[in-house]
């Protein structure tokens, strides 16, 4: 399996102390990914390497949380890492593009997740502006079946001020479901399109207005999360 590192988190699975595991490689040419040097990343991991890792840490961890990357283009090793994770009694989180649907039901199906983040990147009929694929379709089908196994989810959507209007996330939030949705502010630095590194970092205190905006119009919970604040709840 090709992992690119792990990282022990208190942010990335609310109120649970977690292991990230980084899988490498994601088809997508996001513009603003700033975690590009996973994307075509060959470091390789042995099963057991990434058990140790676990194991190491178990007994002051809550979770496991699989990043990317794109894990779910590796969808057997993350299998294989959900499968331990739930033997030995903790919770689970996938981050995801939504991108590989079927493959993200091979997972709901075996009853491995706790939560998952799903990043929706924009609304689902401007995705190839985003993210050079038009996979909106494809995001939106991972959306419902995450919504129909019953699994805690949470939207994210990074905004970046060249790329989104606030009308784009008004619309969006009018075609999602999920328990939460988050606004997370773009950061220009270590980001694949150049461009962007020219673009200015949105105000955390204008996100927090555009949140304030969409809120009455999602039902669900509302956060922005920011550099300068960490995560706010509207």
């Amino acid at each position: 399996m090709y992992i690119g590192g792990t990282v022990i988190s208190s942010v990335e699975f609310h109120g649970n102390m977690s292991l990230v595991i980084f899988m490498s490689k994601c088809p997508l040419a996001c513009r603003y990914c700033h975690n590009v040097e996973l994307l075509e990343d060959n470091t390789e991991w042995p099963f057991d390497k990434v058990k140790q890792e676990i194991d190491y840490s178990a007994d002051f961890l809550d979770a496991v949380v699989i990043s990317g990357g794109e894990p779910l283009v590796q969808v057997d090793a993350v299998i294989e890492i959900l499968t331990y994770v739930r033997q030995i009694g903790l919770k689970t989180k996938l981050d995801t593009s939504g991108i590989y649907p079927d493959n993200l039901k091979k997972i709901l199906d075996l009853n491995l997740l706790d939560y998952v983040s799903l990043d929706v990147k924009t609304t689902f009929s401007k995705y190839k502006k985003i993210t050079g694929a038009n996979v909106g379709f494809q995001v939106r089908k991972s959306m419902n079946l995450i919504n129909d196994a019953g699994v805690h989810l949470e939207v994210r959507t990074t905004y970046v001020p060249t790329l989104h209007t606030k009308k784009d996330i008004i619309n969006l939030v009018d075609d999602i479901k999920a328990d939460i949705y988050t606004i997370q502010q773009f950061r220009n630095k270590n980001v694949l399109d150049p461009a962007l590194e020219k673009v200015d970092v949105p105000n955390p205190h204008d996100l927090v207005m555009l949140a304030q905006e969409i809120k009455p119009y999602f039902n669900g919970i509302v956060k922005v999360k920011s550099g300068e604040f960490g995560e706010q709840v509207i």
